[in-house]
């Protein structure tokens, strides 16, 4: 259950950043709220597995680069990692659309604060 809660935080956070930043779209087959639904759950997994996989990786790699900058470095890698889901998802004819460094930096914030304000409004059922 905590996972399908994570996955529609992500899908959120990912739908905000669509809507708030010009040059990040989500794009779907078909008009309608059903598919831009299902397409922004089908990116919000490709988000959390990239996240999963690949951002320790590349956190890790740059870690001297973490430390000189005191962690706002980990906004390039958060605009890294929406990129990376962008690229993935661009193998398919719909899913996220993301043109320019800027665009993926300022999706990546309003990604960060918006998974991080919902965490804390839906905590974990420990």
């Amino acid at each position: 259950m905590q996972l399908v809660v994570r996955l529609i935080i992500n899908a959120a956070a990912i739908w905000l950043a669509a809507v708030w930043v010009d040059k990040i779209d989500v794009i779907t087959p078909a008009e309608g709220n059903g598919a831009k639904i299902i397409v922004l759950l089908a990116v919000a997994v490709v988000f959390t597995m990239v996240n999963a996989l690949v951002k320790p990786i590349v956190k890790l790699l740059s870690l001297p680069l973490l430390i000189v900058t005191l962690g706002l470095f980990l906004l390039v890698i958060n605009a890294l990692m929406l990129w990376l889901t962008a690229e993935i998802t661009a193998l398919t004819d719909y899913g996220l659309r993301v043109e320019g460094f800027w665009a993926a930096v300022f999706g990546g914030i309003i990604v960060s604060i918006v998974n991080w304000v919902l965490g804390v409004l839906v905590p974990d059922s420990d």
